[in-house]
């Protein structure tokens, strides 16, 4: 699995995350993020025991090519 750094928060206090990245082989984004640990917050999701969510600005939409190119 190739993955390409589409972009990284300029914003972020210690520089190393979000993250978002294009995986080539499935077209798929790979979300590198700040952990959602919020009880409250998580109990308003459905999130199935192999899945977990993330959180990232939206800021960082401008680094999704669809968002970006205006498609």
């Amino acid at each position: 699995m190739a993955l390409i750094k589409l972009g990284k928060d300029p914003k972020s206090p210690d520089g190393g995350s979000p993250t978002i990245y294009l995986d080539e082989e499935s077209g798929n984004y790979i979300l590198q993020g700040w952990r959602v640990t919020d009880a409250s917050r998580l109990a308003q999701l459905d999130i199935p025991g192999h899945e977990t969510v993330i959180e990232f600005p939206k800021r960082m939409m401008q680094f999704f090519p669809e968002v970006a190119n205006g498609r």
